[in-house]
């Protein structure tokens, strides 16, 4: 199943940050796990350390993990925004993202008064959170309607998810009709069920790598 994308945009200082840190612990509280992304000009990164000697040595991800959380450090040229989102992975049920308005994902634009005027050009815009009403056909939220902006989220991207099923072949994803997805879901979670020790599945991650045999030497 694909995790839901929403993209959190807005001008500098219009409450970005501040909409996210509040939408993330009511959708928590109504049992959702949420994941969210940052877009920043640069990322701070002490040099000289352990981490830093493992990516120069070719590793091509890397994480630090201490008493109380795990830093995971990817290299990239010209990261994308999907290289972000494929890095939290399957096990979410949204994705909020602060920035990266030129992304064709889902938007809720951030507005406050006194920060300039609207972007232009956005695609996909959903609603509008401001401290002052606006004359747009956009739906409109203000800031402390937390719970209807979040009602928003989970009727609207999360929910419509319901139960899926995506393929992937060498990090393509493959269309499926009716059957071999119904075909495929059936047979997996049936297997899965006879497995002992297993919990009830609400996801699922198969990988399967194929030998590759021009390596093999026979030992």
């Amino acid at each position: 199943m694909t995790v839901p994308v929403v993209s959190i945009v807005g001008r500098s200082e219009s409450g970005k940050t501040t909409l996210i840190e509040k939408l993330v612990p009511e959708l928590r509280k109504r049992g959702y796990r949420v994941g969210t992304i940052k877009h920043a000009q640069e990322v701070e990164f002490v040099p000289g350390k352990d981490s830093e000697h493992h990516l120069s040595a070719g590793s091509e991800i890397t994480a630090v993990a201490t008493a109380g959380r795990i830093v995971a450090i990817k290299p990239a040229k010209e990261p994308t925004f999907n290289e972000a989102v494929n890095l939290l992975g399957n096990e979410l049920d949204i994705i909020l993202c602060e920035g990266f308005k030129q992304s064709d994902t889902p938007k809720l634009e951030v507005h406050r008064k006194g920060h300039g005027t609207l972007l232009e050009g956005l695609t996909s815009l959903v609603a509008i959170i401001s401290d002052e009403p606006l004359d747009t056909k956009v739906r409109q939220f203000s800031f402390n309607d937390i719970k209807p902006i979040a009602d928003l989220l989970e009727k609207g991207f999360i929910k419509p998810q319901g139960n899926g099923l995506d393929l992937y072949v060498n990090g393509n994803k493959v269309h499926l009709t009716l059957f071999p997805r119904q075909f495929i879901n059936d047979v997996v979670l049936a297997m899965t069920a006879s497995l002992k020790d297993v919990e009830p599945v609400r996801t699922l991650a198969l990988y399967l790598k194929k030998p590759d045999r021009g390596r093999d030497t026979g030992e």
